[in-house]
């Protein structure tokens, strides 16, 4: 899937995607954890797999990503909180929802984030009980 025109809503729940992820997914660093978090978000929803990788922090990144496959249908992301730890680790606690096999799921999740030589990166997270 290729990204959206420049009129078209957000993935990620903002009214503009050029403005928004869009802006992200075209080359400009992320300003900030919650900002990644949000075009990450999005790239799942449009099936950009390079970005995703290019977004993952080298210590985790998996070789391969997958999203051919995947048929989930995202429906929508809520950022419950963020924390900035300092100027270059942060989290993000989210709630994205799914359907997937006619199942509705929810993905809770606390996301780490990395800033390195003006970049930020995902690292890994954990899923709150």
């Amino acid at each position: 899937m290729s990204p959206r025109s420049t009129k078209a809503p957000c993935p990620c729940g903002a009214p503009d995607y050029a403005a928004c992820c869009g802006h992200y997914h075209s080359g400009a660093p992320a300003p900030d954890a919650t900002a990644l978090m949000r075009s990450r978000y999005s790239a799942y929803v449009l099936k950009l797999g390079n970005y995703l990788l290019d977004t993952w922090h080298p210590s985790t990144r998996p070789a391969t990503l997958d999203l051919a496959t995947d048929n989930a249908k995202w429906l929508g992301l809520e950022v419950k909180n963020s924390a900035a730890e300092s100027a270059e680790r942060a989290t993000v606690e989210f709630v994205a929802r799914y359907k997937t096999g006619g199942r509705a799921h929810r993905l809770h999740e606390i996301s780490r984030f990395l800033r390195e030589e003006g970049r930020w990166y995902y690292v890994d997270g954990e899923f709150p009980g």
